[in-house]
């Protein structure tokens, strides 16, 4: 074990954070009952789902389903990277929703002026700070790649800004850096807890029924509408709204399409002010590197360092469970990676280490469909950039199952669905060759070996 982690607590700190703010649990769902709509999954999208749902109609009965705790999985553990970017990123926009850019571009422009003016509007204390997103160059060959995107993007209503050594050193004092590309506007960074139990609240205020420790087991067709089954009863609703993110959907047709990757996150400790000088980074920006296992972080508000990403581990047969989140071996190789970009800050030592499912698709976006004639919807696959698209991914929800036709549900990108892995043996098998294959790309200045860029040519693969 690195020293720094000697004291590490094993789990998410954003969720500490709040336990003591998080209050008693709202009452499972005892036998049955009716709704308008009924949502399975307390994250984000469910929350989003449910709070929009009241907002276009008050009278609208909602209930939610949570099997423990609403933000207890991934909206309660994740970077709290809040980006306007619906497509995982410009560039992957580029490769896949080239026609649609521009307009997928000011919809999650829109869709994060939004996400604050909610935050405002309910007096969610979320720390939301717009500080906007640097991706940093650590080997010679990122660097290209990252000067060229500036003018690439600026034809679909883009500004990015290519920052030297210098510049981007002058910001955050790495030795690592060798240039930076700066979206000033694209991102704000959230306590991902603290939106999560904000956005309860709003609900509840709204009237949403919300019930945890209530696990949905089963949907089925009943009458002109559908009905949930959990374990503790059964929902008779018009309309379903599924947000299970990376858990085991309910709709076996989504299932090839969805695969859960852990990913995994160190906390510091509050860095004192000498530390903060010895590292700059007065602009608070999140940053992230360029290479294809890359690292995310940021600064809390309290000033520790979040630092994640690098491994994406898959486990045999879609493996789940609270075992899966504790990796000794990943989080010796992230305090080791950490120490490297910062060497400065040697002494500092890891409060929290954590990990968890990501719900990847082969797209790396989310994708949506309905089911039972249009009475069920569903929205997944945000492949670890959900906090901000979450919220788009619930209006496209409730767009198709009230059967509009708008400027939101005419998209391709709306209406197409990503490649579907295959079934195991072959899924593991191909992770872990796509897995190796992108280490040695990295290792050997981006250049992809046959498996990638045969990955490539059929839209699956990995970009982490």
């Amino acid at each position: 074990m690195h020293p720094a982690l000697s004291e590490a607590e094993p789990g998410s700190f954003w969720l500490s954070d709040v336990a003591g703010a998080a209050g008693d649990p709202q009452d499972p769902l005892v036998g049955d009952t009716e709704a308008d709509l009924v949502v399975v999954g307390g994250g984000y999208t469910g929350l989003w789902t449910a709070l929009l749902a009241k907002e276009e109609d008050p009278r609208r009965d909602v209930v939610v389903l949570e099997t423990e705790r609403v933000g207890g999985a991934a909206s309660g553990r994740n970077g709290g990277f809040c980006s306007a970017s619906l497509t995982h990123g410009f560039r992957n926009g580029l490769d896949r929703f080239p026609d649609e850019l521009s307009l997928l571009v000011q919809m999650g422009r829109a869709t994060l002026v939004a996400i604050e003016a909610t935050v405002e509007r309910h007096a969610i204390d979320a720390e939301l700070e717009r500080t906007g997103e640097l991706t940093v160059a650590t080997q010679p060959w990122q660097v290209a790649e990252l000067r060229a995107e500036p003018k690439q993007a600026e034809p679909f209503g883009l500004s990015l800004e290519w920052l030297d050594h210098e510049a981007v050193r002058a910001d955050v004092h790495s030795p690592t850096y060798l240039g930076g590309l700066l979206d000033r506007d694209g991102m704000a960074l959230v306590h991902p807890a603290k939106l999560a139990l904000g956005l309860r609240d709003a609900c509840l205020s709204m009237g949403v029924r919300l019930h945890e420790h209530t696990e949905a087991t089963g949907i089925e067709r009943h009458g002109a509408g559908v009905g949930v089954r959990t374990t503790r009863g059964r929902v008779r609703a018009r309309r379903a709204a599924l947000a299970t993110n990376a858990f085991p959907p309910l709709l076996r047709r989504v299932r090839p399409y969805v695969l859960p990757v852990y990913d995994y996150v160190l906390m510091t400790e509050p860095l004192s002010p000498e530390q903060l000088a010895d590292i700059g980074w007065a602009s608070r920006v999140g940053i992230g590197d360029a290479a294809n296992q890359f690292h995310y972080y940021r600064l809390s508000a309290d000033n520790r360092i979040l630092w994640g990403g690098y491994d994406a581990v898959y486990h045999y047969g879609n493996g789940l469970g609270p075992h899966l989140d504790q990796r000794p071996e990943t989080f010796h190789l992230l305090a080791e990676h950490f120490f490297e970009t910062f060497p400065q800050l040697t002494g500092l030592r890891f409060t929290h280490a954590w990990g968890g499912a990501i719900d990847t698709c082969s797209r790396f976006c989310a994708f949506w469909g309905t089911a039972m004639a249009g009475r069920a919807a569903y929205v997944t696959g945000y492949t670890g950039l959900g906090v901000g698209a979450s919220r788009f991914g619930a209006q496209v929800v409730l767009d198709l199952l009230a059967g509009r036709r708008n400027e939101r549900t005419a998209l391709d990108f709306v209406r197409s669905k990503p490649v579907p892995f295959p079934p195991e043996p072959f899924r593991w098998a191909g992770v872990e060759l796509t897995r190796r294959s992108i280490a040695r790309a990295d290792r050997a200045g981006g250049r992809r070996d046959l498996w990638l860029r045969t990955l490539d040519r059929l839209g699956l693969g990995f970009d982490s």
